[in-house]
């Protein structure tokens, strides 16, 4: 065990999270209610209390880790607690290897758990508890069955069975946070989905914090931390970003991500004023893997250095994007809505900030908010919407956004538009104007996924039009490869302006997640230009610099995070990051609220020269060279 804390204290970790059981179903302390189920290899029959011993005689924290839904142990000997389709069937098949035999909590298995987390208090000073795999599923167990009949529901339809799992799985948060604060109140609780939605708001007082579990080169990918980080850190808990330090996903056992692969992801959490997480697991025979922590201490070591310029900090944003996923239920627990990742790319690729929120969030602290291709407006969110309008705030819409969330109507005038059908070409084509896609050639440009087709209300004003193909491919029309080409005869609007509003009738975000036009970018940015023609940051760099304004209200500064590593694709499964590629000469602009007494480089406390133009702040940073503060 001292080796084991030596080598996490050179680390510089403060604080790692140590196992009662796995997803195999296995103690790994003494257990004297389930015996049975201490792991029968275990030399160290308390291994968890040896750690706990090590680990916090060197001032390190020791959040206690325990498997809720996945148990391989439970899924063999009772398996009429399992999760069961609609069909009768299990999550996973009898004879796969793995332990992703979903269990329900609604079942008799919760009285175990309740059981197993009373007896880790009854032996173990606990000051956290991290509960893993708690995720909304569709279930037709007996027991959810029934539930369903008492509370008037139909099992044989599914929106009613999501419905209840929503409902139950709000229930079991809160029968289980209030039995583990019967022994601590104070004790620090998550429960892991693999994801943060907006469902988590529903339960968030059940929470001590937020984790957000976003493992790039697994099968969360490169776009996943960047959107849903967004989201996280507008629900007012501190949260710890989790990356790992495998090669692709949990359980790749002696592989090692790329030294400046962590760095960026650990910088990236900093940046969005997170905690760091890196996820290991230990070799079964108990001793701590020396390679694995000394790329994890680089890392670390470059985070204690900054720390100072972290903590506390807060996010500086222009732009609210409106989150899907308030509107769409989906049972994968680390899906997202993907026009998110469209989102965020433009977004990001720009050097705009911004938040991702819900309904429930204060509209009137960002300038634009954003609704993305897919936002079904209700009466009570066109309100927020108007009033927030009324009240000098800017708007952009697209596609079937603003639609009413069971006819296809616009819940209002406010778009400038009339909904009039799917549009009747496609793939269609824009013309740019002098305003939407001022630098493309006045040429039709290709717009790949269907559009709608609207027509404008009096007042509102056509940016660019779409001009039609000759017809639509079929077997018995087409022509080349792909696409009918333009026919040259206007066909509908395209982009259209009603004041503060800015509507495009294509799904121009989702076409961003899958291939990235440019026109498709520059369309997008051109209009937030129009509507937000002062904002926070503007920049030199490539597209592939991310920027972060942070602001540490304490301290009286503003907090400039810049970081340039560039994910390749080069291999057919995983995102790689291999080298750091320095950008010189970095032109950054600020529109900050605060008067200016100095801009230096931080840790190396270099000042900088800088110029205030036009209420601006101008300076100019000689190298970058993978991260900067």
């Amino acid at each position: 065990m001292e080796e084991f804390a030596t080598v996490l204290e050179k680390a510089h970790v403060n604080s790692v999270t140590c196992f009662a059981r796995c997803h195999h179903g296995y103690n790994y302390y003494d257990s004297k209610i389930n015996p049975e189920r201490n792991h029968p290899n275990l030399e160290n029959r308390n291994l968890l209390a040896s750690q706990i011993e090590a680990l916090r005689s060197r001032g390190i924290r020791v959040p206690i880790y325990t498997t809720v839904q996945w148990d391989e142990y439970t899924s063999m000997h009772n398996p009429e607690w399992h999760v069961i389709g609609e069909k009768g069937e299990m999550t996973a098949g009898l004879y796969d290897a793995t332990f992703c035999r979903t269990l329900c909590v609604n079942t008799p298995y919760r009285d175990y758990l309740k059981n197993h987390i009373g007896e880790i208090f009854s032996q173990f000073e606990v000051t956290g508890l991290f509960l893993d795999i708690v995720k909304v599923i569709d279930c037709s167990c007996r027991w959810c069955r029934a539930g369903m009949k008492e509370q008037q529901l139909n099992p044989s339809i599914q929106a009613d069975r999501l419905k209840y799992a929503i409902e139950m799985m709000k229930e079991f948060k809160d029968d289980m946070s209030q039995h583990i604060r019967s022994f601590n109140p104070e004790c620090e609780i998550f429960y892991n989905q693999g994801h943060i939605s907006p469902d988590t708001r529903e339960s968030i007082h059940n929470y001590s914090h937020l984790e957000v579990e976003s493992l790039p080169t697994g099968m969360w990918g490169y776009n996943h931390f960047p959107t849903v980080v967004r989201y996280a850190r507008t629900l007012g808990h501190d949260f710890i970003g989790m990356t790992g330090k495998f090669a692709t996903d949990w359980g790749d056992m002696h592989s090692f991500k790329n030294q400046a692969a962590l760095d960026f992801e650990i910088m990236h959490i900093l940046a969005m004023n997170g905690k760091c997480s890196i996820g290991d697991q230990l070799h079964p025979n108990g001793k701590i893997s020396q390679a694995t922590y000394d790329m994890i201490g680089q890392s670390y070591e470059k985070v204690e250095k900054v720390e100072q310029w972290c903590r506390g900090a807060t996010a500086k944003t222009d732009i609210g994007v409106l989150n899907p996923e308030e509107f769409q239920l989906t049972i994968e627990f680390w899906d997202q809505a993907k026009v998110l990742h469209g989102v965020t790319r433009i977004l990001v690729e720009a050097g705009h900030q911004f938040d991702i929120i819900d309904t429930k969030a204060d509209f009137s602290q960002y300038k634009l908010l954003i609704l993305p291709d897919e936002i079904r407006v209700d009466a009570k969110l066109d309100t927020q919407l108007r009033n927030y309008v009324d009240n000098g705030g800017k708007l952009i819409v697209s596609h079937k956004s603003g639609l009413k969330p069971s006819t296809n109507e616009f819940s209002s005038d406010l778009y400038g538009v009339e909904f009039i059908g799917d549009a009747p070409f496609s793939p269609d084509y824009l013309m740019p104007s002098d305003s939407i896609g001022k630098s493309l050639s006045k040429t039709e440009h290709v717009m790949y996924k269907r559009g709608v087709e609207v027509a404008p209300l009096h007042g509102a004003t056509t940016l660019c039009n779409v001009i039609k193909p000759y017809f639509n491919r079929t077997w018995e029309h087409y022509c080349s490869h792909k696409h009918t080409p333009s026919s040259g005869e206007v066909g509908y609007p395209g982009v259209i302006q009603q004041g503060n509003v800015i509507y495009f009738a294509h799904p121009v975000f989702n076409q961003y997640v899958q291939n990235a036009p440019i026109w498709i970018k520059k369309i997008v940015l051109d209009a937030i230009d129009m509507l937000l023609p002062q904002p926070l940051l503007r920049h030199t760099g490539p597209s592939s610099l991310i920027a972060a304004v942070n602001e540490q209200t304490e301290h009286q500064r503003a907090v400039l995070h810049l970081l340039h590593y560039i994910p390749e694709r080069k291999s057919d499964e995983t995102m790689i990051v291999e080298d750091v590629i320095p950008l010189h000469e970095l032109s950054l602009s600020l529109k900050l609220d605060h008067a200016i007494a100095s801009v230096k480089t931080i840790p190396e406390n270099v000042h900088l020269d800088y110029q205030i133009i036009d209420d601006r702040l101008e300076f100019t940073l000689d190298k970058l060279n993978g991260h900067q503060i």
